[in-house]
């Protein structure tokens, strides 16, 4: 091993009492996250019980070597694990006085419940008799050596937990008691040789020599194996299938590898002057500045987070018996804490027999809502500045508040109350399993997951419901925890759900109702409320923190934010969520229902008469569309794009007419009916084209059927002259799409200024109608200082450009080949969701080409990019004025272009 290479780091106290620790929070990249805070709680002096960190690079190395460790590295973990020893005065698996420890994950991002733990490790047949020796407590030491075994043989082993809990529920039910507290220390030891014998039923042994013994697999009762085994289990859990699910979903690299916190355990098993738990220096579901968290006397921590057993409030802790001074001791942390890291924290702690303990430390997972009002609450106390607040909040995370919640008019009974463990609310149909959830997404069924507790396996099942609602756990358990971060409604701890999943059923205590799969229920987030049926949802509007922290955040950012809109309604809405115009206006989306006809006609019918027809309704139909939107953007510019797609897409489908043709035949139709219907299958199909996104589409259209776009200038300029007489302001813009040659639009833009001009002098009113084109082919963006000289603004569709710069089909791609690209790594991002490198160069290039060309050129970007953060602060660096979105998605382009300013300071 080369000597610069540092592998493993102390933190915590020696033997003398004096702070050895190596690392410190600014060392995220290799102690990942619970190991740097570790060591720098340890620096700042909190009671830190002392351990190692394994970096986050020796887990890429191990993996990436085909799970084989590093030369040297094992050895090196050896010293440390010594060093451990002398500075606890004890030693792992020591037959006298037994040092345990436990083996925790800690990735540089924050992966909540993703990875794996192991408690209590160091326990085997000898060194319990250690541990009842020194602890006098023979009930503590068997349930840490049960807790072990449980453990360990599920988080290393693989083994199925139930098996333990099925065994736990055996023993409880034959003792006819209701918790595993009551269970008695003989009882816990029968368990321990229950679980030996579970571990041997489900173990090969010709896969583990090392745990075998006359063809038998036996728990290892070697320290070093069981370290050994435990390192590599939570080194593997970094490509668990939730933990590789939940970096996709959060944008996390997986290069990036999980340490291995190695830490000498702290009980809180030890009686009802022990006790465990999870805290928030605030509310992490409101914001409010309060101590937020759960607690459980005599329990270990994994106990708070499963959900196991009821949990008490973090408030409570200093005011119970025997906790006082730990409970008080904690609340001066939190304030210490906060007031060194200048955020909300996370903290898990236990305190044995009085004794308080920080386990660890880190910027706490919080709801939206939670996160503007932090973020404002700590500037106005000087905490922070407006530029760090408003770098606090995750772009992505608006959307939890545009989110519906429970119509304030609407009437409705609570079924059952729960926690309010995250905010919005939802209606859909109870499913009672991962798999359910994603089936029903699928068919696109809304769905409530409804769990005794959720575990980190159901993390797919959570993303594709659209809540959770469980009947155990507090607001720190898994359920919670990850709904917040996802931003889904979540409802935890409702004592009423008496859940029977393999029947599919629930009975509500208290009631005659019995819930089962399919049935529609609602759940409220933000109050805990279950309700029978659905009840009407409303949308939220942009007021209060949010609204304060727009406005910050547009008093820094540089690049515009417009939105695509299609009608009026969608328009307002924009308007209303902050959008500076309408970057997109799409005609196409105008010409579906009812007018479908009017353009189908069009297409299809030769006779010039039927066509002039057509036009002229369609005409009449589109100027009404450009009054509503050009008036709910009054003073605002609102670009129109002229018509773009095939116009086989306004066709029907030649299989379903040719379905329709044999049932025809089958059901004994006239014989002149089937006739005009095989008739018209040839002449849609006479319109096919093999590759119509190549084809004939965009500008090619208005050149092929110039009606089109006469029909639509007239429209666009008729609206803005009758407004203009009205006293208003409308500023439309004429977008031509799909342009390639610069013939193309200059021959095109000639014809438009001939119509507009025509119109304005019908109307008597002066019409500055600007037109640009939508550069959306790599030719387009290579010529763009010749497009530039005909157009007054670039705007850079970049769905197309994605596909054909990287000649990907938007509509296959995303459904044949993509996640397979996705899932081997031959891409990060989806490159239709995040811009790609190469298509971000090409918009850089018609950019800096284009401005060369003609000074007054305004770039915008209007493809689905434009509401994804990440392409955001690549667009903020490269050149456009402005990028246009989805209404829902303006605030979050807002606060991402803000983000992305202060990025480039």
């Amino acid at each position: 091993m080369a000597e610069e290479v540092k592998r493993v780091f102390s933190f915590g106290k020696d033997e003398n009492g004096n702070n050895v620790t190596e690392g410190n929070t600014k060392m995220k990249a290799i102690l990942g996250g619970k190991g740097a805070n570790l060591a720098e709680m340890a620096n700042i002096g909190l009671p830190v019980p002392p351990g190692f960190t394994i970096s986050c690079q020796t887990c890429m190395e191990y993996a990436n070597a085909g799970n084989v460790w590093p030369e040297g590295v094992l050895d090196v973990i050896e010293e440390y694990r010594e060093d451990l020893e002398r500075r606890m005065g004890k030693k792992i698996g020591d037959a006298e006085d037994p040092l345990l420890v436990s083996v925790r994950s800690g990735a540089p991002m924050s992966m909540p419940g993703m990875m794996d733990t192991v408690l209590n490790l160091g326990l085997n047949d000898r060194s319990i008799n250690g541990l009842i020796k020194q602890t006098e407590n023979p009930r503590f030491a068997w349930d840490s050596y049960r807790r072990f075994i449980q453990m360990f043989s599920n988080v290393v082993m693989g083994i199925d937990g139930d098996l333990f809990e099925n065994a736990i529920t055996a023993m409880k039910n034959a003792r006819d008691v209701k918790s595993d507290t009551d269970l008695s220390a003989a009882d816990l030891q029968e368990l321990v040789g229950e679980f030996k014998k579970i571990f041997s039923a489900n173990v090969d042994p010709a896969q583990y020599p090392d745990l075998a013994a006359d063809g038998v697999a036996l728990f290892p009762q070697d320290p070093s194996i069981q370290l050994k085994l435990a390192i590599e289990a939570v080194f593997g859990s970094w490509n668990n299938p939730r933990a590789t699910l939940y970096r996709k979903q959060n944008k996390i690299a997986d290069d990036l590898g999980t340490a291995v916190n190695v830490q000498s355990m702290a009980f809180g098993n030890k009686g009802d002057n022990s006790a465990t738990g999870v805290a928030f220096t605030r509310n992490a579901a409101t914001g409010e500045k309060e101590y937020y968290g759960d607690y459980l006397v005599n329990a270990q921590g994994e106990d708070v987070v499963a959900g196991i057993r009821n949990t008490s409030p973090i408030s409570e802790l200093k005011h119970t018996p025997g906790l006082e001074e730990a409970g008080q001791q904690l609340e001066d942390i939190f304030e210490l804490l906060e007031g060194h890291f200048h955020d909300m924290m996370d903290i898990e702690f236990t305190i044995e027999q009085g004794k308080l303990y920080m386990l660890q430390t880190r910027v706490g997972k919080r709801t939206a809502a939670a996160a503007l009002k932090i973020a404002i609450d700590m500037e106005k106390e000087g905490l922070i500045d407006k530029a760090t607040a408003v770098s606090r909040v995750e772009p992505e995370q608006l959307d939890q508040l545009l989110h519906p919640q429970f119509d304030k008019a609407a009437k409705y009974d609570i079924l059952a109350q729960g926690l309010n463990a995250s905010p919005g609310a939802v209606v859909g149909e109870v499913v009672f399993s991962s798999a359910a959830a994603v089936a029903a997404a699928e068919e696109g069924r809304k769905t409530v997951l409804v769990r005794w507790e959720t575990t980190p396996d159901d993390l797919a099942g959570m993303i594709a419901a659209e809540g959770i609602l469980t009947s155990h756990g507090g607001k720190t358990s898994h359920a919670a925890v990850i709904a917040r971060g996802m931003g889904a409604p979540c409802v935890c701890g409702v004592d009423a759900l008496h859940i029977d999943a393999a029947k599919k059923e629930v009975v509500v205590a208290g009631t005659d109702v019995v819930l089962h799969e399919g049935d529609m229920i609602s759940i409220d987030g933000t109050t805990g409320h279950v309700v029978l049926g659905a009840v009407d949802l409303v949308m939220p509007e942009l007021t209060g923190d949010l609204e304060t922290m727009l406005t910050w955040a547009d008093e820094i950012r540089t690049l515009g934010v417009r939105a695509n809109a299609d009608n009026p309604e969608d328009a307002q809405l924009a308007r209303d969520f902050g959008a500076e115009g309408i970057g997109l206006c799409r005609t196409e989306h105008m010409f579906l229902g009812d007018r479908k006809q009017l353009i189908q006609q069009f297409i299809l019918n030769d006779d010039e008469a039927v066509r002039e027809d057509c036009i002229k309704k369609l005409g009449e139909l589109q100027r009404g569309d450009f009054l509503g939107m050009f008036k709910a953007m009054d003073g605002l510019p609102v670009i129109v794009r002229l018509l773009d797609p095939p116009l086989h897409e306004f066709l029907e489908s030649p299989r379903e007419l040719d379905v329709q043709i044999a049932h025809m035949e089958e059901q004994g139709a006239p014989a002149e009916e089937i006739a005009a219907k095989r008739a018209l299958m040839e002449q849609v199909d006479s319109w096919a084209e093999a590759n119509p996104m190549l084809g004939l589409r965009g500008c090619r259209l208005s050149i092929v059927f110039p009606q089109l776009p006469v029909m639509q200038v007239r429209a666009i300029a008729g609206a803005a002259a009758e407004l203009k007489k009205q006293g208003l302001d409308p500023r439309p813009e004429i977008m031509i799409p799909l342009v390639a040659f610069e013939s193309e639009i200059e021959f095109l833009r000639a014809k438009a200024e001939e119509l507009i001009a025509q119109v304005a002098e019908e109307e008597g009113v002066d019409l500055g109608i600007e037109i640009g084109t939508m550069i959306e082919l790599p030719r387009a963006a290579i010529i763009a200082d010749d497009i530039a000289k005909h157009a007054d603004f670039f705007s850079f569709g970049t769905n197309d450009l994605t596909q054909t710069t990287l000649g990907f089909s938007r509509d296959d791609a995303e459904a044949k080949f993509l996640p397979a690209y996705l899932d081997q790594h031959l891409l990060k991002r989806n490159p239709f969701a995040t811009v790609d490198d190469g298509v971000a160069e090409l918009v850089k290039m018609g950019c800096e080409k284009g401005k060369a060309a003609n000074s007054k050129l305004i770039c915008g970007v209007c493809g689905e990019h434009g509401g994804d953060p990440e392409s955001i602060h690549k667009f903020d660096k490269i050149g456009p004025d402005y990028v246009s979105c989805s209404p829902y998605r303006v605030p979050l382009a807002r606060l991402a272009a803000a983000q992305a300013a202060l990025e480039d300071k």
